[in-house]
């Protein structure tokens, strides 16, 4: 009886190895990244071009003297940025259209979106 299980778990297993393989989560060193940066209580780029359709992440830096938070209610996304710190956000994949994203902290002035082509 073990024979038969054996035999079936070789043939197997090169199957499920493919199938694990092909499911693996995209880790994040593999993903495209993207830059943006507030300054003077503006966003740098005010319009930052993705793809559509892939995963990516955007690295934020804050270069101002004060607090500011990356918010989108497009993306579902909002993270504060402390003063001269950094922080990732991870998107997508996102269908091809624009995508507004504001400073909350400072919304008459950080304005921008991201358009994914």
């Amino acid at each position: 009886m073990s024979r038969p299980m054996s035999s079936l778990r070789r043939r197997l297993a090169p199957v499920l190895l493919m199938l694990a393989a092909g499911s693996a989560p995209v880790l994040a060193a593999d993903l495209p990244e993207f830059q943006l940066a507030i300054e003077h209580h503006r966003w740098q780029p005010e319009e930052l071009r993705v793809p559509a359709g892939v995963k990516f992440k955007l690295v934020v830096t804050n270069r101002d003297g004060t607090p500011e938070e990356f918010e989108s209610v497009d993306l579902k996304r909002e993270k504060i940025v402390m003063p001269g710190g950094q922080i990732s956000v991870y998107i997508g994949p996102l269908e091809a259209g624009s995508y507004r994203f504001f400073g909350d902290f400072h919304q008459d002035t950080a304005q921008g979106r991201l358009i994914a082509e």
